[in-house]
């Protein structure tokens, strides 16, 4: 049993009567490092701690919870949020779903999420692959006017859950990042572009893979054009692709569905996509950043397939959704710190890969654009209509090759439509910080607004 469980267990002994009382701790310690000009510019190692305490109590006035939190695991901090998770469930809202997770016999995977070498590696180091991302990309290309931001940054966390009502859980997880974003200049106008490099670990960082990914993403967007407006099939490349799944995982959570809140509700077992798109959310695979044994309730996560060969097989759902829908909950409870209240997600999407990689899908698509990235995504996109309206910059694809780089357009469809419309899937996965993994992704009949 971890240290943090068995203190989780020990405040629980402070239940009194039938309330039910839910404990989560955690703790955590990072890293930020940013260099700028060949110097340190900000340096910051900082360690966390906290509890967040729901209370739920059920009586003639019907069933209510009551949530608080601290910043600190000291004795007076545990005993301020319990007292003030009581009396917060004397005022909270009835709610005849409100339940705490019960344990629901599902065995947890074991993965091993944490290297201990983000703690054992000397500050030195991490130091130096910042400043000595930031000169790769200074001396990279003679275009490049500035490096706006070069980082490593690393986090060890864990936490645990125990409750009244028997789950005990912990897990931790730990992760390492270099990232930097350039600004390439042609005397006419400036571009930018970033590039990344994420592991479990420092060891597992490739600096000059960050690096030249960021140098061609600001060098070869110099001499955008706005294009003509058209219609045409639209590649977009693994992150941007990221973005769009974790848009669509959004619509698939239950707690979305039951409020009327997701384009996908009352439409179980229809064709919603293409038959090449086949979407999971499997927080047991060790290869997901966002990967872990239990969620946000300390139910053991498990692999959930929502859409299967285009086909609607379900929904994720924590336990409060769940009993909402009439069902149960599918392990899929996220939690936004110790602050939060567990609700339903998706916590580590993947789309199965195709046959193709990139540049077969370039040659097999002939004449697009190739989507580079995004903006005005949370504006410009309504999970509920499925309304999908985001400016683009990228460049056109003619005869299976990447041409003129192309900016300030927008491209425009609905959700529905383009799930429906995905002609190829890539097989170069991309493990992304974030909720969802990213490939190649080409969706015909994208409406582009140029010239």
């Amino acid at each position: 049993m971890s240290e943090l469980l068995a203190e989780a267990e020990r405040i629980l002994e402070s239940a009194r009567g039938s309330e039910e009382i839910e404990i989560y701790l955690s703790r955590g310690v990072d890293t930020e490092v940013q260099a700028y000009q060949g110097q340190i510019e900000e340096l910051s190692t900082a360690t966390s701690a906290g509890i967040g305490v729901r209370v739920l109590r059920d009586d003639e006035a019907g069933a209510r919870v009551g949530t608080a939190w601290a910043g600190s695991l000291d004795p007076e901090a545990i005993d301020d949020a319990l007292r003030d998770a009581r009396d917060n469930a004397r005022f909270a809202t009835e709610d005849e779903f409100v339940a705490f997770a019960r344990p629901d016999g599902v065995e947890p995977v074991t993965l091993e999420l944490t290297d201990p070498s983000v703690t054992s590696t000397p500050l030195d180091e991490k130091i130096a692959m910042a400043i000595e991302l930031e000169r790769i990309v200074r001396d990279g290309d003679p275009r490049i006017r500035q490096v706006e931001s070069a980082n490593y940054s690393d986090y060890v966390a864990e936490a645990a859950i125990a409750s009244t009502l028997g789950v005990r859980a912990s897990y931790a997880r730990s992760g390492a990042y270099v990232s930097v974003e350039a600004i390439a200049s042609d005397g006419a106008s400036d571009q930018t572009g970033w590039g990344l490099s994420a592991g479990r670990a420092p060891g597992e960082l490739d600096v000059h893979k960050a690096a030249l990914d960021a140098l061609t993403r600001a060098t070869r967007m110099l001499g955008a054009v706005k294009p003509a407006s058209m219609k045409c099939t639209a590649v977009f490349d693994p992150r941007s692709a990221s973005t769009l799944l974790a848009i669509i995982g959004g619509s698939l959570s239950g707690e979305a569905v039951v409020r009327g809140r997701s384009f996908f509700a009352n439409r179980i077992g229809e064709e919603v996509a293409s038959p090449l798109f086949t979407l999971l959310d499997d927080p047991t695979d060790p290869r997901h950043f966002s990967a872990s044994v239990f969620d946000g309730e300390g139910l053991a996560c498990r692999r959930n397939v929502m859409i299967e060969r285009g086909q609607l097989k379900g929904f994720v759902y924590d336990t409060v959704s769940a009993r909402r829908a009439g069902t149960s909950s599918t392990g899929s409870a996220v939690r936004g710190g110790i602050a939060g209240s567990p609700s339903a997600g998706c916590r580590a999407l993947q789309l199965l890969p195709g046959e193709f990689d990139q540049a077969q899908i370039f040659s097999l698509v002939g004449n697009g654009i190739f989507v580079e990235s995004l903006t005005g995504v949370h504006s410009g996109v309504n999970p509920v209509s499925g309304d999908f309206s985001v400016g683009i910059t990228g460049l056109m694809i003619r005869d299976g090759q990447l041409c003129e780089p192309v900016r300030e357009i927008t491209v425009a469809s609905t959700l529905q439509r383009m799930l429906l419309d995905v002609a190829y899937v890539g097989n170069d996965v991309e493990w992304l910080p974030g909720i969802a993994a990213g490939q190649s992704l080409a969706i015909t009949g994208i409406a582009v607004s140029g010239a």
